[in-house]
């Protein structure tokens, strides 16, 4: 796999000091070969990225269940992807944390997967007020990467079944539209006691 070759030796050489050749030579294929498959060394990094991206779209373009749920769904199934591959996400994430440039990219990427997330919400929800869109999609992408993260540096086990509970605790919707049949309007006295106003206010709401 060229991916793992690649990032074994940036580990063991650096980033800046390994060769296309090199890495070719790893992995049993030709240089040529490299660039039919990378545009660079960055992108071999990178490459598992652009896979599940492609694949969350994918699954979010043939859901049918509800919205704020598919993409957390969408977000368990890249999480369970790196979890299967485990050994390679830390190697990338020693190597990323070395190099300023690739972490530049890191958080393009991270960026890709929000934006993502709220186009497709914005599709499915167009009801919805954009800053809950986007404020559901940042919570969700920070819940996985905090967790990924974790579990690369040896911090934590945590498996997918953890990831759905914090997925669960985000507000779905928060700051939603208010229907003209949702709105009570109550005109009451300027110098009547709360007390009062909070009574009268449980009791009219009882019978609505």
């Amino acid at each position: 796999m060229v991916v793992d070759q690649a990032l074994r030796l940036f580990a063991a050489k650096g980033y800046e000091s390994t060769a296309v050749d090199e890495i070719a030579e790893a992995a049993g294929i030709s240089r040529r070969t490299f660039f039919r498959q990378f545009r660079s060394k960055e992108d071999v990094i990178f490459a598992d990225h652009e896979s599940q991206l492609a694949q969350a779209q994918e699954f979010l373009t043939a859901s049918r269940e509800d919205p704020w749920e598919a993409v957390c769904a969408a977000v368990v199934l890249v999480f369970e992807r790196f979890t299967q591959w485990r050994e390679i996400a830390a190697r990338r994430y020693q190597v990323v944390r070395q190099v300023p440039a690739l972490r530049e990219r890191e958080i393009v990427t991270v960026f890709r997967y929000e934006r993502l997330f709220t186009d497709y919400l914005r599709e499915r929800l167009p009801e919805v007020p954009d800053l809950a869109r986007v404020q559901f999609a940042a919570a969700v992408t920070t819940t996985h990467n905090y967790l990924l993260r974790r579990m690369v540096r040896g911090e934590s086990d945590a498996g997918a079944a953890d990831l759905r509970v914090e997925l669960a605790a985000i507000p779905r919707g928060a700051g939603r539209a208010v229907h003209a049949d949702e709105l009570v309007v109550a005109v009451f006295p300027r110098d009547a006691p709360p007390r009062q106003v909070a009574d009268l206010l449980a009791r009219k709401l009882g019978t609505l």
